[in-house]
């Protein structure tokens, strides 16, 4: 039977196998994945790449990735002790979301997608020392 206390349970749903970090870990690539794309779509057919541009996919995307980091980074921290993993997955978040500051009007566009990719690797980073340090 699932209950809240097998969520945090270190033998129940969230165990020690480090499942979250490794999908937080997918999700930092998709994210990678999703700013190279954007760029090769602008440069190829700049009216159809427009959704990817929107705001909202990029405010959504934070919103995951600062929650998902405070779950798993923060559970990691309660595991074993390190407060490294957790600042540095906190410093790769912050370089998202100021990147998301820049905004992609004129010039600055280039430079958000940049700061996003360095947030991002920072971000994965921090979610390896996680894993490892949990393993």
């Amino acid at each position: 039977m699932f209950t809240t206390s097998n969520l945090w349970n270190k033998d129940g749903l969230m165990g020690k196998d480090g499942l979250w970090d490794r999908i937080a870990v997918l999700i930092s690539g998709l994210c990678l994945v999703h700013c190279i794309s954007t760029m090769v779509f602008v440069a190829l057919l700049s009216s159809a790449a427009g959704a990817l541009l929107d705001p909202i996919v990029h405010e959504i995307g934070i919103g995951v990735a600062i929650a998902l980091g405070l779950f798993t980074l923060g559970r990691g921290v309660l595991d074993h002790g390190f407060i490294m993993p957790a600042a540095i997955g906190g410093l790769g978040l912050g370089i998202m979301a100021g990147a998301i500051t820049i905004g992609h009007q004129g010039d600055h566009g280039g430079m958000e997608i940049l700061f996003t990719m360095v947030g991002v690797g920072i971000l994965a980073l921090g979610h390896d020392l996680n894993y490892r340090a949990t393993h």
